[in-house]
């Protein structure tokens, strides 16, 4: 088969890309070697957003009684299985949409494994045995990445998961140890800690959630704690020694080596990019640390081939990679494209309370030289919140006390990963504050808060 682009990956970077391309006239063939979607549709994002859902509703039917609805505590059930497997459904359902999607483009799919024969050529062995050699003109690379392996540290599927194995397991564990408290980290301790297992979380950093801003970081370690998880920050895995009945994690915390005893650990401590067989050595594209190396456009070293989303490194974010698609694919087609503004990129963590932010930390924006302007508006303020029942949590705005650009937003309470796309759009739009001031917003909204947050950084703060 020949093919003007070949896709390797069907995840939100691959499918995307051979979308726009096929409906820029390209002939466009798709290669998978398991299921339509990808790590992030099958066991990523979509999959961990249902059990999440699932531990959000539980958590809220127990405190039903401050609503005025009254639950005695013996009639509340939780169905584990079913938890896992309306999860499952969910992931299922959007695989299938995705195979529409293919059929609809006109989009040859092919399931297997490739390997890069040379710049134009690529061998598929299909998942039925099967090899053949497809032949393409471009060839975008979207293979994304798996959880890292460490010494002393090794996923078996049994008593040491990676998030894969977690979100399947046929018995909620009475407890569970989470080593690495970034996104993956956080947003499984809050599901499995609410369902009613003990959870530990451990982060090497001073803090969980590293990525983000401190004060954030602290609000939700605060909160997390008094949900019930026993949270060790500066804590460093030396080795884990695993038996029938569990895990004993070996750590060094303040200079002191400790141990922990677990039902099962979790390893959510970073990723490496799927960049081993696919035959790169041999044509001489540059690899850093498992990591494609790109331009801004995404073109690897040899110019007919790109390598999008988490392949590529940093940030590792399905909205990222889908965004990276699109401009690959406009590069080849030779269309005006502009490069990603991946200061305007945000990440967002789902737990509860929830967890979003675009831009500069106050810390980062310091240490880049701005003089800044600071505001903050809490949750338990805002009228929204506070009829929902919802009044944990803050936002944050940075800006530049110079000239009024938007340096930062932080947001941590409820819906703060639907709230952060107003601020995404204004870092897009290099909006300043004073256009967002002009914005009038609609009350009783939780986003009133990013206005509030907005004149408590200019001083002239209206509700606190």
């Amino acid at each position: 088969m020949q093919f003007d682009i070949l896709v390797i990956g069907s995840g939100p970077g691959g499918y995307v890309a051979a979308i726009k391309a096929a409906k820029a006239g390209k002939k466009v063939g798709l290669v998978e070697k398991a299921e339509l979607g990808g790590v992030c549709l099958n066991w990523g994002c979509i999959p961990t957003k249902a059990l999440l859902r699932s531990a959000e509703l539980f958590a809220t039917i127990k405190k039903a009684a401050i609503f005025g609805i009254q639950i005695e505590p013996e009639h509340i059930v939780l169905d584990y299985a079913r938890v896992i497997k309306r999860s499952r459904e969910v992931a299922g359902r959007l695989s299938k949409g995705v195979a529409f999607l293919m059929k609809k483009n006109k989009i040859e799919t092919i399931f297997g494994t490739a390997t890069l024969n040379d710049a134009h050529h690529v061998a598929i062995e299909g998942t039925d045995g099967k090899r053949q050699t497809v032949s393409a003109d471009c060839i975008i690379i979207a293979t994304g990445a798996r959880t890292r392996d460490f010494p002393n540290m090794n996923i078996d599927g049994g008593r040491i998961l990676g998030s894969r194995e977690a979100m399947v397991l046929p018995q909620l564990p009475k407890s569970l140890a989470i080593v690495g408290a970034g996104a993956i980290g956080v947003e499984f301790a809050y599901f499995f800690q609410t369902m009613g297992c003990q959870v530990t979380l451990i982060e090497m950093l001073p803090h969980i959630l590293p990525q983000e801003d401190d004060e954030v970081a602290q609000e939700l370690e605060k909160s997390f704690k008094k949900q019930g998880v026993q949270i060790l920050t500066g804590a460093k895995i030396e080795k884990l020694e695993k038996d029938d009945a569990g895990v004993t994690l070996h750590y060094q915390q303040d200079g002191q080596s400790q141990s922990l005893r677990s039902d099962y650990v979790l390893l959510a401590v970073g990723v490496q990019g799927n960049s081993d067989k696919l035959g790169l050595e041999q044509l001489g594209i540059a690899v850093e640390k498992s990591w494609i190396k790109v331009n801004e456009y995404y073109q690897t070293s040899v110019p007919n081939i790109y390598a999008i989303g988490d392949i590529k490194g940093a940030p590792w974010l399905a909205h990222v990679a889908s965004a990276e698609g699109g401009i690959a694919v406009k590069h080849i087609c030779h269309a005006e494209v502009q490069p990603l503004d991946y200061q305007a990129i945000p990440g967002c963590t789902y737990c509860h309370p929830q967890v979003a932010s675009v831009g500069l930390s106050e810390k980062k924006a310091r240490e880049a030289g701005f003089s800044v302007k600071v505001g903050h508006f809490p949750l338990r303020a805002n009228g929204k919140a506070l009829a929902l029942g919802e009044d944990e949590g803050f936002v944050k705005i940075v800006t530049d006390a110079r000239y009024g650009e938007i340096l930062g937003c932080h947001v941590i309470g409820a819906e703060a990963t639907e709230i952060i796309s107003e601020m995404v759009l204004a870092k897009t739009l290099e909006a300043t504050h004073l256009d967002v001031l002009r914005a009038v917003h609609p009350h009783p909204t939780i986003s009133e808060a990013v206005v509030e947050a907005m004149w408590d950084a200019l001083g002239q703060s209206l509700h606190i």
